[in-house]
């Protein structure tokens, strides 16, 4: 790192997170390769696997068009087991609330993560409060933490995309992202833009009915869809390509993203899985996301065209080729 300060970009989930994760935190923390570096931790237990992950939610505004930052962190979580094909057990709650945060607002966000978890299937089983002084945190962070179960043979990993897979996305994307920087910034839209917070476990119940067919689940939250596959090809050690002229994107989202000049491909979403399945069964698994309600807007958006490399492209509108990198910086702070 060049300097040794932490800076805003570090929390951004593109080059600089990757950054302080591979140059400081992994290595004085835990040493997980890169190859088993994916959304939750697998642990053997008792003859079966446990999957385990752990996120913070710092969102601001804590309430935005279409949740807020309860329902978010236990969206979150719960999809973060998902992405390793876990069925989600339990999750802890831990918050750290400003002094002076409105009683009403905490019931509101509570009530939030009881209907989220609910809708899941998973139980809220433990958690922790902290309060401190005004001006010392922003309102309400919430951590979450969450256990799985994992079924026996299953082999889900960012290190398992091969040539010839296909690249599906369960819906449009940047809703998230967009929805809560309009709100913060005050933006008077004329089509509203609703975050698409939703727990995906149901919906990767059913793409597991596919077997071996599926093999990489991630959901593509800080850093976008652009930032997640670059991540993927790393892992994999592959090359993948996507197509800009199949890409879901809502025409508000497009609209905003072309007036900020903030590209879509790297807008977080709360909502969205990308599957990297077998390329001879991609059209069945995309019918198979179209029929359940958190796919209906499923495409296929590219494929793994050779091995090595680790690089990301993209063939345009105009028919060239563009490079797709990890995301520089920081586009929108505190969206998750």
């Amino acid at each position: 790192m060049d300097s040794d300060l932490i800076l805003l970009g570090h929390g951004s989930g593109g080059k600089l997170s990757h950054q302080l994760l591979e140059q400081l935190i992994i290595p004085t923390l835990s040493g997980v390769p890169l190859v088993g570096q994916n959304d939750a931790a697998l642990l053997d237990h008792d003859g079966g696997r446990l999957a385990f992950t752990t996120d913070s939610y710092v969102v601001d505004p804590v309430f935005f068009p279409g949740g807020n930052i309860g329902d978010l962190a236990i969206n979150g979580t719960v999809n973060d087991l998902a992405m390793v094909g876990a069925q989600p057990l339990a999750i802890s709650v831990g918050l750290i609330l400003e002094e002076g945060f409105s009683r009403r607002e905490l019931s509101e966000i509570l009530t939030a993560m009881r209907r989220a978890a609910d809708l899941a299937g998973v139980s809220i089983a433990t958690g922790d409060t902290k309060v401190v002084p005004r001006g010392k945190a922003d309102r309400i962070f919430i951590n979450t933490s969450g256990i799985g179960l994992v079924p026996p043979g299953l082999q889900i990993s960012g290190a398992n995309a091969q040539v010839g897979d296909k690249v599906l996305i369960n819906g449009t994307i940047g809703d998230h992202g967009i929805a809560v920087m309009a709100r913060r910034e005050g933006l008077e839209l004329e089509t509203a833009i609703c975050s698409d917070s939703a727990a995906l476990n149901h919906l990767v119940k059913d793409l597991l009915e596919e077997g071996d067919a599926i093999h990489v689940l991630r959901d593509p939250t800080r850093g976008g869809v652009a930032t997640t596959l670059k991540e993927i090809a790393l892992q994999s050690e592959v090359s993948i390509t996507l197509d800009e002229a199949v890409l879901p994107l809502k025409a508000p989202v497009r609209g905003v993203c072309a007036l900020l000049g903030l590209d879509p491909l790297y807008v977080a979403n709360e909502g969205k899985l990308l599957a990297i399945v077998d390329g001879q069964a991609a059209e069945r698994v995309l019918q198979r996301m179209q029929r359940h309600p958190l796919g209906a807007e499923a495409s296929i958006i590219g494929e793994v065209t050779a091995a090595g490399g680790g690089r990301v492209q993209m063939e345009t509108l105009v028919g060239g080729m563009r490079a797709v990198e990890m995301l520089s910086g920081e586009q929108l702070p505190r969206i998750c």
